[in-house]
């Protein structure tokens, strides 16, 4: 490594210099030894960075990550990936893109799936591919050939607000954009803090009471650690669900109508997320035995709201909590305007 040969060179330089001149033949120069003390200083911290990053981080899929220099040439297989590379400023390191809802900057992109072959990612030249664990799950013969053939292949998706962070950050790092990645952050979050002063009710055991569906024929929920469940709670609602369990470290979490129904006098609002996951529909959800003793269908407070706004790691969760605030103060929000 070269940060470890310029530690090593710096020490020996050092050590003959004191070998080569005795302490006892001349007292030392104290403008020489403060000089000296700048120079190590400087070297330490200078060094220390690339020691740090060619040690790299470990993925979701537990993979040991090195970064010896930021990637350029990087194909992106989840649409969050492919919009928080844009967001960064990386746009012109994507060469491929995964089929979806993509920014514009990337439109002209060639496109990829986790089905194609081998062959066709090899050809492209990448040197790094970003998958989620679900691809890693789904497809490992295609990744280990991409690794065997020297391609860096990195397994992200993070399940709360403090891991989307982290994620930003990692992506900073892979792509040499970390005070990017930083900025993403602190512009998130003065959006939250805005959104924050405008709810009416300060004492959240008081604020509205939200059940959010994941997944319809299944009666799932999301974990209550989960983004989406951030993005409600940064809107100003009350999680319902707050007893879900999650299996496998997985944002869903099972719930059942049994226990929606049990909880049917709490819900205000009943939202329903809607996406390749979840394709459901407001008639749908009506037509559900059951459901017309919910008070939020029994009030017409059911919603469908795009997965894009709740459950993607991306900038656009801002748009979904304020989204989410004007359903649940549509009163205070007319008021505002």
């Amino acid at each position: 490594m070269t940060t470890a040969s310029a530690n090593h060179g710096y020490s020996t330089a050092m050590h003959r210099s004191t070998n080569h001149h005795p302490a006892a033949a001349r007292p030392r120069d104290p403008r020489r030894l403060a000089a000296g003390a700048v120079l190590a200083a400087l070297l330490t911290v200078l060094l220390t960075p690339c020691l740090s990053r060619a040690a790299g981080f470990v993925d979701q899929d537990g993979t040991r990550i090195r970064i010896d220099r930021p990637f350029s040439r990087i194909i992106s297989l989840y649409p969050a990936h492919t919009e928080n590379l844009v967001e960064l400023g990386a746009a012109a390191a994507i060469i491929g893109v995964s089929h979806g809802d993509n920014p514009a900057a990337v439109a002209d992109r060639e496109t990829f799936s986790d089905s194609d072959s081998a062959e066709k990612y090899l050809a492209a030249q990448p040197d790094l591919v970003l998958v989620r664990p679900m691809i890693s799950r789904a497809h490992p013969a295609l990744l280990a050939r991409l690794r065997e053939s020297g391609i860096t292949v990195v397994s992200l998706q993070p399940t709360d607000a403090e891991g989307m962070f982290a994620y930003w950050r990692t992506l900073g790092e892979l792509t040499g954009r970390t005070a990017a990645a930083e900025s993403m952050r602190q512009r998130f979050l003065a959006a939250v803090a805005e959104i924050a002063r405008k709810i009416p009710e300060s004492d959240p055991g008081r604020r509205p009471g939200v059940y959010v569906e994941s997944i319809h024929s299944k009666m799932k929920t999301f974990s209550p650690t989960s983004m989406t469940m951030y993005v409600v709670e940064s809107a100003g609602g009350r999680n319902i669900a707050t007893d879900a369990i999650p299996r496998n470290r997985s944002n869903i979490a099972e719930y059942g109508k049994e226990r929606i129904l049990s909880r049917a006098d709490e819900i205000d609002i009943f939202l329903s997320q809607t996406g390749r996951m979840n394709p459901v529909d407001l008639d749908t959800l009506k037509k559900e035995p059951g459901f017309q003793l919910i008070k939020a269908f029994r009030e017409d407070r059911v919603y469908l709201i795009d997965e894009t706004e709740v459950a993607r790691p991306t900038m656009h969760l801002i748009d979904g909590i304020q989204h989410l605030h004007e359903l649940f103060y549509p009163t205070a929000h007319e008021a505002q305007q």
